[in-house]
């Protein structure tokens, strides 16, 4: 396990690896800014105007980022930021959270009242033409987002519930049909936070607060757990030249001055090879 960037993330989140760019992008969601480390070392941020729940991939090139206010495209050459879609919930408190694109190119975003104050939280669908379909309603804080190699299964969790649950996809249209519990709350220490899928199908999960990863069988057993150096991981995802990096993004919001000093590592990226290879990232088609 090791550091591969300073720790200075407030709220790292959301680190997705763009094949085409050999870059790692993520979010702090406090400062708020985008973040990307590219393969020679270097970090690069970008400040945001708005709290920055999540970063996806487009497969026309550039970002797709997920702003208090709803989702911006990004251009990475020129730091613009493009409205793409604006999200009114009527909640005054919301933002988007954890977020990825499915198999077939479609957006998934969550929704939730900062710092998890009110169950106003959704999980939301938006089609290649910016069509938006709401999946989940009723939701604290949305978390692990991520979906089987097949594209057949979402997974998702509800950090203040505990539970990761599984929805069933349609094979064209990526609509749930229903929602099944995957790994019950209580299963693993900690709060399941951000998560990925590896080339065998197998989930990876952030435990906030138990400073370890767990990794799921696609029955729902737990295989392995990975002790952090953090106490606080917030989201993993696979990249590097062949995919088989590990990265995770980590916190310090919260930590006291004492933990902070036991924990020198909290808010870097980390990464580290586990033995098997990831998937690469889908793109918004749209």
């Amino acid at each position: 396990m090791r550091a591969v960037t300073e720790p200075i993330d407030t709220l790292g989140e959301s680190p997705v690896w763009s094949v085409t760019d050999q870059a790692l992008y993520w979010v702090d969601i406090r400062a708020p800014s985008l973040c990307r480390l590219a393969g020679s070392g270097v970090v690069t941020r970008w400040p945001l105007p708005e709290l920055a729940g999540a970063v996806m991939l487009r497969q026309a090139g550039g970002l797709i980022l997920g702003l208090k206010s709803g989702l911006h495209a990004f251009t990475i050459a020129t730091g613009r930021l493009e409205p793409l879609l604006s999200v009114d919930e009527g909640h005054a408190g919301n933002r988007i959270n954890d977020s990825r694109c499915d198999r077939q190119g479609n957006i998934w975003f969550t929704t939730m009242w900062d710092f998890g104050r009110e169950r106003t939280g959704s999980v939301y669908r938006v089609d290649r033409h910016l069509a938006l379909t709401r999946v989940l309603e009723g939701l604290t804080v949305p978390n692990a987002l991520c979906f089987s190699p097949g594209g057949d299964r979402a997974y998702i969790a509800d950090s203040a519930v505990g539970a990761i649950d599984c929805l069933a996809l349609g094979a064209e249209e990526g609509v749930s049909h229903r929602r099944c519990a995957f790994v019950p709350a209580g299963e693993v220490a900690g709060k399941p936070d951000g998560a990925t899928v590896d080339a065998e199908g197998f989930v990876w999960n952030a435990r906030f607060g138990a400073g370890l990863l767990a990794r799921f069988s696609p029955d729902g057993r737990l295989d392995r757990l990975v002790p952090l150096p953090v106490s606080n991981p917030t989201s993993c995802s696979f990249g590097g030249a062949d995919l088989g990096t590990l990265f995770i993004t980590t916190a310090t919001q919260g930590l006291s001055p004492a933990q902070r000093a036991a924990e020198p590592l909290a808010g870097a990226v980390l990464a580290f090879e586990p033995g098997v290879r990831g998937l690469a990232e889908p793109a918004f088609a749209g």
